[in-house]
Formats: C-alpha cells, structure tokens, sequence
C-alpha cells in the first residue's frame, strides 16, 4: 500500500485535515502541540493509499521532543519506496509563519524525488474576510502545486484527492536538475537564506492579514491585560466548573430516573433469590450509580473543547508562564495541565511539547495532581451529600460548582506546591526562552466539539464500564457470600474490608470506604461503583434510592467527607497513568515513587483534614 505524508507547521490544521481525507476522528485543537505522535488512517475514497499525519514542526532542525519525533520520521519516510506523495500544510492567514518549513519540505522533496503538495489551509477564513492568497505565483516560485483549502467546510479537498489520484508528476513540479538556486545551496547557508525568502514570499503572494491582525490585537488588549487578563482567566475557570453542575443537572436526574425507574420495574418479574439481588445490588445501584455521572464528563469535555477552538487555551498558556515559572514550570505546562483535567494520559503526551527537560520532568510530576474526569464522580457524589444544590448572586453561583472549582484548585496547588519544591531541592539546566505562537481567535465549531464530547463520554462509558463490571461482580459475590447478603459485615467482603480498616479509621471511614478506596486503584471511578454495590448489598432489595441518599442515610461525618475528597485529589491510583508516566520519563523508579510519595502525601492530608474538623 502506498503512503501519503501529511506535515506541517503546529496549528496549521494538520490533524483537521487528516480527518476530513479519513474519515477518523483524532483530536483537534486551536492551539500548537496537539499531535504528538504519528497518525495513520487509510484515504477514505483512495483506500489503496495511507494517510500518515506528523506532529507539528517549525523546522527540520528539531527543538523539543514532538519536532524530534516528526523530524526523525520524517527523514526516515523520504527513504521509504511505498511514499509517493508529501502534503504539506500552511496556515493561509499566517503565511509567512508557515513558508520557512514548506520550503524546506520542498527542498528534502526534491532531493528524494518526492512529489510535494501544499495545501494553503484556513480558506474560509479568508472567503469570509474577501481575502486570497495568489496560489498560482506562489506555486510557480516554489516549484510545486498549491492548493487553497479549508480543513473546517471541506473546500479544495476535491482537488487534493484529484492530485493524490494522479500518477504522473505535476507539469509545474521542478526537475531535479532545474532545482532554484536557493533549494540547491546545503543546509546550512541555505536555511538563513530561507527565512528571507519565505517573508519575501509571503508579503508577494500572500493574503494582506491586517484585519484579521487588527481584530486580534483588540481582542488581546483585553484577554492578556495585566488586569483584566487575570479577571477574565479567573473567570472562564469559574464559568468552567460551574457549568459542569448547572449544565449537567437536567440530564444527571434524567438518568437517575430512568436507572431507578427501569430497577423498579424489573425487579417485580424476576423471583427472589440470587438473580434478583445480583440485579439489584450490582446492576442498578452498582452500575446504576455510576451512569448517573456520565453528563458531567460530557459538558467537561464540551467547555474545554470550546476553550481550546476558540484559540483562547494558548493565551491561558501566556497568562500562566509568569506564575508557573516561579514554581520551575513553563507556559507551555499549562497546556499538558488543563488536558490533565480530562485524562492523565493524553496530558502526558502532550508535555512532549515542552523543550525544557526540566520543565517537562516537573510537569509529569504535576498532571497526576490534575483533577481529572476519572475524579469527577468522587468529587460530584461527595459535594452532593455535603453541599445543597442552592445558588447565590441571582443565580450565577451555585455552591456545589463553586466547591467543586475549590477541590479542583486544591489539586492544582498541591501540584505547583511539589513542583516548587522538587525544583528548589534539585539542580539541573537552566530554563529555556519560553515562545509560543498565539493562534488567531476562532468560533468554535460547535457540532463537531459536541460529537467529540459525545465520543468522549462514550469512550469513557465503554472503558471505566468494563472496569466496574468486573469489579462490581467480584465486590457482589465477595458481599453476598456465605450467607446471601443477610449481614454484610459477616460476608468475605466484611472480612477482607476489616483487615484493612485500620488504614482508614483514622480519617473517620469504616471498612466498607476502605474496600471502594482499594478497588479505585484499578480505576478511579470504580469507587462510585464499589460503594453503590456495597450500599445496594445492605439496603432493602425491593428498594432502588440514589447512592447520594443511601449515603446520607447512613450519616458519613462531613470530616470524612472532606477527608476523602482530599484524599482523591492527591493520590496517584491509576495504574494506565503510571505505566505511561514510566514509558514516557523512561523510568519505573519515578513512577513507582510518585506513586508511593502521593498515597503517603494523600493520607496524611486526609489525616489532617479529618483532624482539624472534628476540633471546629
């Protein structure tokens, strides 16, 4: 099968394109250093042909690990016989930014006698603002054909795959022996002569972005002002967590209802006996218990996604550089941080971004602290029970996503705290200038943040819910043996939960807490389901309440409360975190010590909390 590469400059739209020609749906984002690795998806209408998409580079002389890894492959690619034919992406509202990497795409294409095609992407944005860029001029400059094209509405891909289907080269394409003096200079005489004629280029044949620029500048004035950029920042955060109540309400006790609704229909036809208690205990108030949270996962996702689109992330990323040094890290871990508030791993890769060693180490040990959407369920179950759904100023804030933006804040502080102190006790490399491209500000494209969303919820369902069945199942049978769940304390479960009660009284909890904080370390979120199991064992069976009620019943102290929601926030339980944390800082030992410092750090918190609340 032969292979198409698709590269680029980060923000280009690489990855948007990649997409629209395979029909897949990898992650995309108004902001540089999403792709951090290779992707690669079959051409939908040329199936004989891969598509294989690069991370971003501004050079082929690489800086930080993700140009290292697009820079290495790429070498390696123009030496493969299956490669035919390179794309290479440019940003057609920012040109010149982008000319110095085509032309030297351009340049290793020739010399490998590779057929180049660039593709001018963001056309729409210039459609929209009676802007074009002179693709023809430019194309015969460069020597090779150059395509306007918009990743967003799907323009000019007609004509890509017609360039890809073609066999033959392009009459315009500059044989080897004609090659322009400037691509034929070597490397290093010839790079600096590059930048000159990519801005030479650009102001020639390019798009005249002084609206597009002068827009932007007003729009920064007020979101990267000393003052009002930090009201604002502040702002969207609060606005971020707020939403994940106010936004996710209506459908949480629209699942509620139907996972109740449907128990209580069900159980009726089925005899007493084991069955019946298995669909009882483990189904609905087990797995039940743990759909109920599904919402929250969905408009998490939806408010990031619309931060990241709207180009806004990466002006949070300069906001933060000033704040983050301090504790050793850079703007650019702003990036890896906010992700982690999604999922640990993806947030792991995209610290790839980051050039400085010491900046890139800091921030792995930072993203575990990140509160991420496998904590969303412990946070939103314990906030439930503790704090009522009442709102203040009107309606604007409600109190549960107010604490909830505060035990997000308490592990954002715990994480800058470690770093700040693992920097200061530690020596190495002194940090690198901190740049970062500003993208231009976008409407987000709210159909497609909303499929992700979906997908993302999805995704999460289908691999946290095989988890908690397999768990759920165990914790059932291990409770309702030997004696049919007639005294949960006398059952296996019992027995093992008071072997490890003595970890936990301490902050307050007795064994059955104990046994759903063990089984969180497969993943996270199986806590809300271990407890809906060991609720569902000890309640009446004909009886489906939701595990928030069952919970208040049965009078957790609020200092336990707190304890465990410290608890969360700190420790490191997830075991696809560690491995990836391993791989990626190529080290079992830091792994393995973060695990144990975090579990240490997290009990004695949860200690201290318990402690300092029982005394108010």
């Amino acid at each position: 099968m032969s292979k198409v590469l698709l590269v680029g400059t980060p923000n280009s739209g690489k990855t948007a394109l990649f997409n629209r020609l395979t029909g897949l749906n990898h992650r995309v984002a108004n902001y540089p250093g999403i792709t951090v690795d290779l992707s690669i998806g079959q051409l939908a209408k040329l199936p004989d042909r891969e598509l294989v998409d690069f991370p971003g580079t501004y050079s082929l002389r690489p800086i930080s690990e993700e140009e290292r890894i697009a820079v290495a492959h790429f070498a390696d690619a123009l030496g493969d016989p299956e490669v035919e034919h390179v794309l290479c992406v440019v940003d057609a509202t920012r040109l010149e930014k982008s000319l110095f990497f085509c032309l030297q795409v351009v340049r290793e294409c020739r010399r490998s006698g590779k057929r180049i095609t660039v593709l001018a992407n963001m056309g729409d944005i210039l459609a929209r603002h009676s802007l074009k860029v002179d693709a023809p001029g430019l194309a015969e400059n460069i020597g090779a054909p150059v395509l306007v094209v918009s990743a967003r509405t799907g323009m000019g891909l007609a004509e890509v795959l017609d360039q890809l289907a073609s066999s033959t080269l392009d009459e315009m394409a500059v044989a080897a022996d004609e090659e322009p003096m400037l691509l034929a200079q070597d490397d290093e005489s010839a790079d600096s002569a590059l930048y000159e004629e990519a801005h030479r280029l650009a102001e020639r044949f390019g798009a005249p972005a002084d609206q597009l620029l002068l827009i932007q500048s007003r729009l920064d004035r007020f979101f990267l002002g000393s003052l009002s950029g930090g009201l604002a920042f502040s702002l969207i955060m609060l606005v971020l967590f707020q939403s994940i109540f106010t936004w996710s309400a209506p459908a949480m006790d629209a699942v509620e209802r139907v996972v109740t609704g449907l128990g209580r229909w069900i159980l009726p036809f089925l005899d007493q006996g084991i069955l019946r208690d298995f669909t009882a205990d483990a189904i609905f108030s087990g797995i039940g218990a743990f759909l109920v949270f599904v919402p929250q996962i969905f408009v998490l996702t939806f408010v990031i996604g619309l931060l990241e689109d709207s180009g806004y992330l990466a002006r949070a990323a300069l906001i933060c550089h000033k704040p983050l040094r301090f504790f050793g890290l850079s703007g650019k871990s702003f990036i890896p941080m906010l992700s982690g508030v999604a999922c640990a791993i993806p947030a792991i890769y995209a610290a790839r971004s980051i050039e400085s060693p010491r900046a890139r180490f800091l921030t792995y040990l930072v993203i575990p602290l990140m509160p991420c959407s496998a904590r969303l369920p412990v946070y939103t179950l314990l906030i439930a029970i503790f704090i009522p759904r009442e709102t203040a100023l009107g309606g604007l804030v409600g109190w549960q996503g107010l604490t909830l933006f505060c035990v997000y804040g308490l592990g954002m502080v715990c994480g800058l705290l470690v770093a700040g102190v693992v920097n200061r006790i530690s020596t190495g490399e002194a940090q690198m200038p901190f740049m970062m491209e500003l993208p231009a500000y976008r409407m987000p494209a709210l159909v497609p943040i909303a499929r992700k969303s979906l997908q993302r919820a999805k995704h999460f369902v289908t691999k946290a819910g095989l988890v908690i069945l397999s768990v759920t199942i165990v914790v059932w049978v291990l409770g309702y043996f030997p004696n049919q769940g007639a005294d949960l304390g006398a059952s296996w479960l019992g027995t093992i939960g008071k072997w490890i009660e003595p970890v936990f009284q301490p902050l307050g909890l007795d064994w059955r807490y104990g046994v759903a904080i063990v089984s969180a370390f497969l993943a996270r979120e199986v806590f809300v389901g271990t407890l809906g199991t060991i609720m569902g064992i000890e309640g009446a069976e004909d009886n489906i309440l939701p595990l928030v009620e069952q919970i208040q019943a049965s009078a957790l102290p609020l200092g336990s409360g707190l304890a465990l929601l410290v608890f969360f926030a700190i420790a490191l339980q997830c075991v696809s975190t560690v491995a990836i944390l391993a791989r990626e800082a190529n080290s079992w030992r830091l792994a393995g010590r973060m695990v144990v410092a975090y579990l240490c750090i997290a009990w004695l918190a949860a200690w201290a909390t318990f402690q300092i609340t029982a005394m108010l």
